[in-house]
């Protein structure tokens, strides 16, 4: 039996617009449309009530959307879809907010119209999620982290401030790390980020710690890049806490290798002989103080400039 060809062109194209097309944009029923079904009567009646009240005092439209699977879809493209086909807020005003809660992807996102960009941001749509829903859903505590995500939003809006610190999810076996304030990074862009300027600076450390005479020059020398560039990983209490780690735990690490058979014996074969051997790398002294190269090949340190970026995510 012959297939036709343009049979399996058009099985084809069907195939393909089925798997662009994701999950389905539901019709909207109201300001809340528990598609998944994840939340009780009573906090869906009394959300619904309160998005009203909002929309009544600042005209802003802010709806929720539950559905259990995006079919591989990213929330993203979802979202904006269904932004787009429900038209959320005022034409011309553009003060639409749209919360979307997909429980077995364990994917949620914060969707904002454009009029509204400049008092929701995307870093405080991130804390929402990650200090207020996130902790909540883990608990399998749907309505209260869909009712307070909605309401950090609604006191967003109206010129309220955003609690600084996550719930308290009766945990108390969290991960330091991960849990401190911040940028928006998830684990996984949290872990890259962080072996590459670790990587860096950590290299320049080691160095500094391990040369006789040109090290103090590199203590000082690092001292702007390990307050500045651990913010991005850690935040600003975490990169503080290590910043001081440096600063002390650098010449502790000087003075006790000093007292070692192999850094003596570098400093004589500096004096006796210009030059000594550490862990491979040959070192020059110079006019500058030291140099160091490896196999025959120069390496020298200097200054050097670094362009800083930033990465948002969701739960």
């Amino acid at each position: 039996m012959k297939t036709s060809p343009l049979f399996l062109v058009l099985l084809i194209l069907l195939c393909s617009s089925s798997a662009l097309n994701g999950a389905d944009v539901p019709y909207l029923t109201g300001r809340i449309t528990d598609n998944a079904e994840i939340l009780s009567p009573e906090v869906k009646r009394s959300l619904s009530e309160n998005l009203k009240a909002h929309e009544q005092r600042t005209r802003n439209q802010v709806a929720v959307l539950t559905i259990p699977t995006l079919d591989g879809e990213s929330i993203e493209d979802y979202a904006l879809r269904v932004f787009e086909s429900w038209k959320l807020g005022r034409k011309g005003e553009d003060n639409g907010v749209l919360i979307v809660v997909v429980p077995n992807d364990r994917r949620m996102r914060i969707e904002v119209g454009y009029g509204l960009e400049g008092t929701l941001t995307d870093a405080m749509a991130g804390r929402i999620i990650q200090n207020i829903m996130a902790p909540r859903f883990k608990n399998g505590d749907f309505d209260g982290g869909i009712a307070d995500g909605a309401g950090a939003v609604m006191e967003l809006l109206e010129g309220g401030a955003l609690p600084q610190k996550a719930v308290n999810t009766g945990s108390k076996e969290k991960s330091k790390f991960f849990d401190m304030e911040g940028p928006d990074l998830s684990i996984t862009e949290r872990i890259l980020m962080g072996a590459f300027i670790f990587g860096i600076i950590g290299l320049f450390t080691a160095i500094g710690i391990m040369t006789p005479g040109f090290g103090w020059f590199l203590y000082f020398f690092l001292i702007p890049f390990w307050a500045s560039f651990p913010i991005v990983i850690l935040g600003p209490s975490g990169a503080f806490k290590l910043f001081i780690t440096y600063l002390i735990g650098f010449p502790a690490a000087r003075l006790y290798i000093r007292n070692t058979d192999w850094y003596q014996k570098a400093q004589k074969d500096l004096r006796t002989k210009g030059k000594a051997s550490i862990g491979g790398f040959t070192i020059g002294s110079g006019s500058s103080g030291s140099s160091w190269s490896s196999g025959g090949s120069g390496f020298s340190g200097g200054g050097g400039s670094s362009g800083g970026g930033g990465a948002s995510g969701s739960w």
